[in-house]
């Protein structure tokens, strides 16, 4: 048959608009990622996709630092705290399979656990962060006298997973990593396999996860990305982490390709009925669900609001973030290696802006970068008039949210000089007088100087403005008192 050129043409022309959409929709995102790069607020990878696939998928900055090897798109990343989802799905799957029941009590799961709290837990509220078991990761002295040293995983359930409760279980939330900690002892005991094995065999395998699995520090692992941390004076190696400690709360490593066949076969039936796999998207308290917050995101036009299914990681020189929509089947992965978790919501939210035809808003430098560089050479009281002085001459210039000021204020608490840091804190109440947390930063920081009277008064204050402040609670609990006197 003969066919008209003109025909041909004219379906190209009709094609032209799409292709054209799609390569702008792409550059302006690798823009606002670059952005961000450039101002040292991402490091890392980036896959960006909706119902017709990837849009964008790109990575940025190094994975070492030392060896200037730069990240791509299959460089595997610790991705922390997004590991909870894997756990929680592998328990579902265990449900499904009969061999474990929501309602099953923490001892009937696990009966070397102690009964007389075992026995009032169960796993639906392991699964959610209502158990009321206090949270390892919450004890001051876990990370700098706990996290080098490798335990087996019965010994840690004994030592750092068994605490009395904190609250009567199903009555609160409080994120808890000791919860998932137990889940995975769970699972090795049902399925007589590791945790590691059991995670590989029932997900990763059979959904083509091939550059993911359990991280195991003495592996030689292919394109393994290293943990580095942000200082005043450039890039550090991230403090060493013995990675049986966060095990099945968050030792898990992938890529933003596999967190893809992820998200994608979760909108399928291959790993779970879709009456449990439900389950994993019903918020309960403080909207989580089992392994996932159910939560909007706000856009950046300040007014558009998308439901999101979401867990953020954060763990010694890595963050990560994904953000699920699940009613235009987006995502947003991002993982970072230079621990800039602080930034990743902003920048999700930018991603998914131009997705949905928003300008995105452009990063700008934080006042805690910016005054890091002389906090550490002037008094504190220069650095205070600085910040008032930028302020007041450039308030769009930098990002002046109550985080960066907290974040200086523990820079000079970890350097030891908690009186500098009372000074910032007291800085940041002054700027941020309805926000609770700073209230309890300076509450913190009062305590590090040993004045329990001031400390009562600000951790009161954080509660009053933010009931939900567990750790303000249990600091004034700690102190004998449950208000200021």
């Amino acid at each position: 048959m003969n066919r008209s050129p003109l025909r041909f043409l004219a379906v190209a022309l009709l094609l032209l608009p799409v292709a054209a959409g799609a390569a702008t929709r792409q550059q302006e995102l690798d823009k606002l990622v670059t952005q961000y790069h450039q101002l040292r607020q991402f490091n890392g990878a980036v896959l960006v996709a909706n119902d017709k696939g990837v849009v964008l998928k790109k990575a940025y900055g190094l994975a070492n630092f030392e060896w200037n090897v730069p990240n791509t798109p299959d460089t595997k990343f610790r991705i922390a705290s997004v590991t909870k989802q894997f756990t929680a799905m592998v328990i579902l799957q265990l449900v499904a399979e009969g061999k474990l029941k929501l309602d099953d009590t923490l001892v009937s799961a696990l009966p070397d656990y102690r009964k007389d709290t075992g026995s009032r837990v169960t796993v639906a509220q392991l699964l959610n962060h209502t158990s009321g078991i206090p949270s390892y990761t919450g004890s001051p002295d876990f990370f700098p006298k706990v996290s080098r040293n490798p335990y087996a995983v019965a010994d840690f359930v004994k030592q750092f997973a068994s605490g009395d409760l904190e609250f009567e279980p199903g009555s609160k939330f409080k994120y808890n990593n000791s919860g998932y900690f137990l889940l995975g002892a769970i699972i090795e005991r049902v399925t007589g396999k590791t945790y590691a094995q059991a995670v590989q065999e029932r997900i990763f395998t059979p959904l083509g996860m091939k550059d993911s699995g359990y991280d195991v520090f003495a592996t030689v692992l292919p394109k393994r990305a290293s943990g580095h941390e942000l200082t005043p004076d450039g890039y550090v190696h991230a403090d060493y982490l013995d990675m049986s400690l966060p095990y099945a709360a968050g030792s898990l490593y992938s890529t933003v390709e596999d967190l893809y066949r992820w998200d994608r076969a979760l909108y399928e039936n291959k790993l779970l009925p879709e009456a449990l796999k439900q389950k994993m998207f019903t918020p309960g308290l403080e909207n989580y669900g089992f392994g996932f917050f159910v939560n909007p995101l706000k856009l950046d036009d300040g007014k558009t609001e998308l439901p999101t299914i979401t867990h953020s990681g954060g763990i010694n020189g890595f963050s990560s973030r994904i953000y699920r929509v699940p009613a235009g089947r987006e995502v947003v992965i991002l993982l970072d290696n230079t621990s800039r978790g602080d930034k990743l919501v902003e920048l999700s939210a930018g991603l998914l802006s131009v997705l949905h035809g928003i300008p995105p808003k452009a990063p700008r430098m934080g006042i805690r970068e910016l005054l890091s560089t002389t906090a550490d050479k002037e008094p504190v009281a220069k650095t205070v008039a600085r910040y008032r002085e930028l302020k007041a001459a450039k308030p769009d210039a930098y990002d002046f949210s109550d985080g960066e000021l907290n974040g200086l204020g523990y820079q000079l608490l970890r350097k030891g000089r908690a009186a500098d840091a009372v000074e910032i804190f007291k800085l940041n109440v002054e700027m941020f007088p309805k926000v609770g947390n700073v209230y309890d930063s300076l509450g913190e920081a009062y305590l590090a100087v040993g004045d329990k009277q001031q400390a009562r008064v600000n951790y009161s204050r954080a509660v009053e403005l933010d009931p939900k402040n567990a750790n303000a609670a249990a600091a004034l609990q700690k102190l004998g008192a449950q208000t200021a006197p």
